[in-house]
């Protein structure tokens, strides 16, 4: 059953973002900050369950051997945080979007590689590992490069306070994937237990979070359709066309192209639109209704880079069985 529910994410997720559309209540509770655990929405701790849920799959020799970055892993993390920041920017600036369309779309494009790009990865038949170390290099790199980056682009359109969201990303992503990490060193036989049931965890909290941003931004999405569509869709049709190109003009095999490519294409879109939802993120824009519109290009994201990777494996699939 778990096996049948990760490799229909694509499916399930646009089953959410629907039943989000014409049931709004069911998926706004988790993004509208009126429920907070310990003085912290539960937005942020939805989003940290998922990174210790990555955390609890690694080791820390994991870690070290990062420090290897053989060939393949460093030209994927490179191509991940230049191709698609670069991307969101470009789009944006030739787009002429709105500012809190801007700015949505630039942060997404610069956060790290999500954990659905494993599972895409392994139905294109990529090289798995070498996905999974991506997600995990990119994720430890975003905590810097994320701030830097969003900054940096973002910055034409807003100021952006770029020490508020490295905080966001130690507390959200660091902190847990460290934690899970050492809760997996210190009992491994009860992390193994708990990480068979984690994958399906990580998938529902991954669909309401996006399902209550677009939930909560119905009137947003409404009015800016076909501009959000188009944007976010040549975000990560960008994303994985230049990865595969760009991996393949680096010398790197077929599988490992189609891995590179599926992870620069595939973004982690619910934290970028949980970063965009927090109170000190909307404080930086000066209308309140452009702060509104930032999270809604990640929520919009989430569902093209698992329609598109998804459509991508299946066709890979297809011509690899051509070929046998």
């Amino acid at each position: 059953m778990l096996r049948a529910i990760t490799n229909n994410f694509a499916l399930l997720t646009v089953a959410g973002v629907a039943l989000a559309w014409v049931w709004p209540a069911g998926f706004t509770w988790l993004t509208d900050g009126s429920i907070r655990v310990g003085g912290q929405p539960l937005l942020s701790l939805a989003l940290g369950v998922v990174m210790l849920a990555m955390g609890l799959t690694l080791t820390f020799a994991d870690y070290c051997a990062l420090a290897a970055l053989p060939k393949a892993l460093l030209a994927g993390v490179g191509l991940q945080f230049t191709v698609m920041p670069l991307a969101g920017f470009t789009i944006a600036q030739v787009m002429g979007l709105e500012p809190g369309l801007a700015v949505g779309l630039i942060l997404v494009a610069c956060c790290p590689g999500g954990t659905a790009s494993n599972v895409v990865a392994f139905l294109a038949r990529g090289n798995v590992a070498l996905s999974v170390a991506m997600t995990m290099a990119s994720t430890l790199a975003a905590v810097v490069l994320t701030p830097l980056l969003t900054g940096w682009l973002a910055g034409a359109y807003v100021e952006i306070d770029r020490w508020n969201l490295l905080q966001n990303m130690v507390s959200i992503v660091l902190v847990p994937v460290v934690l899970g990490t050492a809760l997996n060193t210190a009992f491994p036989r009860a992390a193994a237990r708990v990480s068979a049931v984690l994958p399906l965890v990580a998938i529902v909290l991954v669909i309401l979070i996006v399902g209550g941003i677009v939930g909560g931004a119905k009137a947003q999405i409404a009015q800016h359709a076909g501009v959000l569509l188009l944007a976010t869709f040549l975000l990560h049709a960008c994303g994985f066309a230049l990865g595969y190109v760009l991996a393949r003009l680096l010398g790197l095999g077929l599988a490992e192209a189609r891995a590179v490519s599926i992870e620069v294409g595939m973004q982690n879109s619910g934290l970028g639109s949980g970063l965009a939802k927090t109170p000190a993120f909307a404080a930086q824009f000066a209308n309140v209704s452009q702060a509104a519109l930032a999270p809604v290009p990640a929520a919009i994201s989430a569902v093209w880079h698992v329609v598109i990777g998804s459509l991508l494996a299946g066709w890979w699939r297809q011509r690899d069985r051509v070929r046998s």
